[in-house]
């Protein structure tokens, strides 16, 4: 029965939501007018308070109510079919929330509502602010709850609702026809790809950095609103270095995400949609770093204008380039177009023009300082770190933008066929990695003079810089001389990688100097120094992640797999038959068979152990299901599997030369839709990960092509042989139960055994003949090891001789990638410390916030200062 009244509730509650924002925004508008400031007058900012806790409440319904359809598998709306199925657990269905476009604009509307009672309370305390604010953010959730407000007025369509129906969503589908409260009895399920549990904390994360670049956007616009040209920069930046942290976070556990579960090797692969959050989060911190500079010299206050807007307008164009379709192909997981690019194009455009208009009203007005920097002043290294930052995210800009051009230039009837670099991780490196050498010495040299204000000689800037500077060359040679030594897996003798290595030692060295220098005072720590130790510790790891990954996979057996493979699969991969050894590297390499996940087992289960039924998500245990000593299911249980569509590819390592041995399961499955989905599975060494995923798979949806059937008749005892292995056919027993099969009365089956000597070890068969409803049946057992299907074919009573037949075919195997990540882990350790530094800046800032005392600059023996 098709439940309509909880659509019914979500969909009236985005509409209140919609309307309370209107009111909630317009209340504010009027409440930061000059006059009712001036009278004291609060009645505008009460109904816009009181209009904006509705809205969120209304939001708060409509989270609910999606969550409800999806959880409670109804299928009679679009939304849960299209992204849920039945047998997804709780935290899988979490994510389904936010796999469609109008769940993730929920998910976002959210965040802002979280952030705005946030504001309103702390604007309380301080009601300066909160009008202005609060307006600017309320009309932005105008917007953002016209993206899922699903109404069709003649041939205008506002918004995409997740509440549609079925039968209205599929209006021409003919079982609608015949029935209109056809409910289907299950969804489409979870794009297989974000099965992962760092899909369920990515999504959030990144989006709560996208809601906070609002606010410091929404203080930098009110205060050009409200020519409060300086005053807004103090609030701000607590808010700047929480979306900085925020963004970072949610962006490098995307990284780690691609890291796990996809198989293009690595954790960034410069896809567009990746660079659509990269680009805003360089400039922001390029904002972060000048808010801070005119927070101590009262110099940069344009530039910061321009990057705190800029920062959040990127954010719009980001969600304008993967929720248009207009990356359809050039991104691997954008959103596609649901008819929303003309109301993306309009939110982009509104908010671009309305601050791009109001910063050039006000840019004559806003205070600039005639002070002369020098080289040896700390701002000025500053605002030299900014603009590298935004360059780099400029040239990553321009490439991602190419769609956008070419689809420009088409609506205005000029045909482009610009295309993007053929090879785009080539492309981008090539100029990102030069960004990265420029802010690794930055943060280095900046650092350091900051910290020398007062004092900023050039005479004290060499003193300050030499012990870093020495410690750099000397760790930078050791490094270098360790690799032509071999005692490393690859020599860096790329003129490049040194000077990014040598750049990034010393941006570690020098603000290092500045915490022990700091320690040494008594002066709490500096943020900013530690999150630059963190960004450095981040290039090195991405250095020898990256630059010197090596695939230990090669192909040196001169076979090509097929000739329709790509060069790459037939040149970086082995060919694993079915538990033949393989030597790789320094490792001998053998796979063993292909295994499941089954519910309340720890482990994976071999398939060999699992009969299936026509439920393809149960099946009967043949054996003993074990894990370590524990039995966990016996022989004839019905068990549940986790998910029956993934195949865990048992691989085993052994070294050749040591004691090594370790055995990885990557994971495959081949969808009708996407072909082969290969997610790796990692071998983590302190100083390396081993990183192996499946290439190539024989197709399970194929039929088996089986040789001719070979007849043996036997007695017990016989031994013979079977595609070249020994088999000894010990008899046959009488069973009372037959796996998949109802037996009743009268019915009678037998099992034949037979031992099959394999090259790795012994192999029981018990292929079954049956009499049921008076009619003879076959079950018989395949044995995918060694490629043979054994059947019980008939029983000669008289002679007490049995009838086998066997047939062989190509044994199992698979096409394994392997290659070695050195020192990835400093990139995690790295992505760790830079944000431990952002959330003590954060803590420094929000200190200073209360504080109506003037921040202290240079740092004096026995004085307590704290810096971001």
């Amino acid at each position: 029965m098709i439940n309509t009244l909880i659509g019914d509730i979500g969909h009236a509650s985005v509409i209140v939501a919609f309307v309370a924002a209107i009111v909630s925004s317009y209340a504010y508008f009027m409440a930061s007018r000059s006059k009712a400031e001036a009278t004291g007058d609060d009645s505008w900012r009460k109904l816009a308070r009181g209009a904006f806790y509705v809205h969120g409440a209304a939001v708060l319904m409509v989270v609910f109510s999606l969550f409800n359809i999806i959880y409670e598998h109804r299928y009679e709306y679009y939304y849960a079919w299209s992204h849920s199925s039945n047998h997804l657990p709780v935290h899988y269905m979490i994510s389904c929330f936010w796999e469609g476009q109008e769940g993730s604009f929920l998910l976002w509307i959210f965040w802002h509502v979280a952030l705005g009672v946030v504001l309103i309370n702390a604007g309380k305390k301080n009601k300066v602010w909160e009008a202005p604010v609060m307006a600017m953010f309320s009309f932005v959730q105008l917007f953002l709850t016209s993206m899922i407000l699903g109404i069709v007025i003649g041939d205008l369509k506002i918004g995409s609702s997740p509440f549609i129906l079925m039968r209205d969503f599929m209006t021409d589908a003919p079982v609608f026809a015949m029935d209109p409260n056809f409910v289907p009895q299950d969804g489409t399920g979870l794009n297989p790809l974000l099965q992962n549990y760092w899909m369920v904390i990515h999504p959030p994360t990144l989006f709560l950095g996208f809601a906070a670049t609002l606010v410091p956007f929404a203080f930098a616009m009110a205060g050009l609103w409200k020519g409060k040209f300086t005053e807004w920069v103090k609030p701000a930046l607590p808010w700047a270095l929480f979306a900085g942290v925020i963004l970072g976070i949610g962006t490098m556990m995307g990284a780690y995400w691609a890291y796990e579960t996809l198989n293009f090797g690595g954790y960034w692969n410069w896809d567009p949609v990746e660079n659509a959050v990269y680009i805003p989060w360089l400039v922001l911190i390029g904002a972060i770093h000048t808010m801070v500079a005119y927070r101590r010299g009262k110099q940069g206050l344009k530039a910061s204008y321009i990057l705190v807007i800029a920062s959040f307008i990127l954010i719009l164009y980001a969600t304008f380039l993967t929720r248009s379709g207009i990356l359809g192909n050039a991104s691997v997981h954008s959103f596609t177009d649901l008819g929303l690019s003309g109301q993306l194009f309009a939110y982009l455009a509104a908010f671009a023009l309305m601050a791009l208009a109001l910063l050039v009203y006000r840019w004559k007005s806003i205070p600039t300082t005639e002070k002369e920097l020098s080289t040896y002043n700390g701002e000025f290294w500053v605002f030299i770190g900014a603009a590298v930052l935004c360059l780099a995210g400029f040239q990553v800009l321009v490439t991602t933008s190419i769609p956008v051009y070419n689809s420009f230039l088409g609506f205005i009837g000029i045909e482009s066929n610009a295309a993007l670099p053929a090879d785009q991780i080539e492309h981008y490196t090539k100029f990102q990695l030069w960004a990265g050498v420029g802010i690794a010495i930055l943060t280095g040299i900046g650092q350091l003079l900051w910290w020398n204000k007062g004092e900023n000689t050039k005479k004290t800037f060499l003193d300050a810089i030499t012990i870093p500077g020495m410690l750099t060359l000397l760790f930078a040679s050791l490094v270098i001389v360790l690799s032509k030594m071999g005692m490393l897996s690859e020599t860096i003798d790329n003129p490049v990688y040194i000077t990014l290595l040598v750049a990034a030692l010393f941006a570690v060295f020098a603000n290092l100097s500045i915490i022990l220098n700091l320690l040494h005072r008594k002066v709490a720590l500096s943020g900013g120094a530690v999150s630059h130790i963190g960004i450095a510790l981040m290039l090195l790891g991405i250095l020898f992640s990256s630059g010197y990954s090596n695939i230990i996979s090669q192909n040196t057996s001169g076979m090509v797999y097929s000739r329709e493979f790509p060069d790459d699969i037939n040149r970086d991969n082995v060919l694993l038959w079915r538990n033949t050894p393989v030597e790789m590297d320094k490792y001998t390499v053998s796979y063993h068979g292909q295994y499941q996940e089954v519910k309340g087992v720890p482990e994976y289960v071999d398939r060999e152990l699992l009969f299936p039924t026509s439920d393809e998500y149960k099946a009967i245990a043949r054996g003993d299901i074990k894990a370590g000593d524990k039995v966990y299911f016996q022989t004839g249980d019905t068990l549940e599997l986790e998910s029956p569509e993934n195949t865990y590819y048992q691989v085993q390592y052994k070294e050749r030369e040591g004691d090594k041995e370790f055995t990885l399961y990557p994971r495959a499955q081949v969808n009708p839709n996407m072909g082969l989905l290969a997610s790796p599975d990692i071998k983590h060494f302190i100083d390396k990960d081993l990183y192996s995923h499946v290439s190539s798979v024989p197709d399970p949806n194929e039929e088996k092509d089986w040789g001719d059937l070979m007849e043996f008749e036997v007695s017990a005892g016989d031994t013979i042989i079977l595609n070249d292995y020994v088999a000894v056919f010990n008899g046959i027993e009488r069973i009372e139960k037959v796996p998949g099969v109802e037996m009743a009365q009268g019915d009678v089956a037998v099992q034949a055994d037979l031992k099959i000597m394999g090259e790795r070890k012994n192999y029981h068969a018990h292929p079954v003949l049956m009499i049921k409803d008076q009619m003879l049946g076959r079950v018989p057992e395949e044995v995918a090891d060694l490629g043979l299907r054994i059947t019980f074919l008939n029983i000669d009573t008289e002679n007490n001789r049995f009838k086998i037949g066997v047939n062989a075919t190509q044994k199992d195997y698979i096409i394994l990638k392997a290659m070695e990540k050195p020192f990835v882990n400093i990139l995690w350790i790295g992505t760790i410390v830079m944000s431990i530094g952002f959330v003590m800046a954060i803590v420094r800032r929000n200190k200073e916030g209360g504080s109506n005392k003037k921040p202290a600059t240079t740092p004096k023996p026995k004085r307590k200062v704290q810096a971001a």
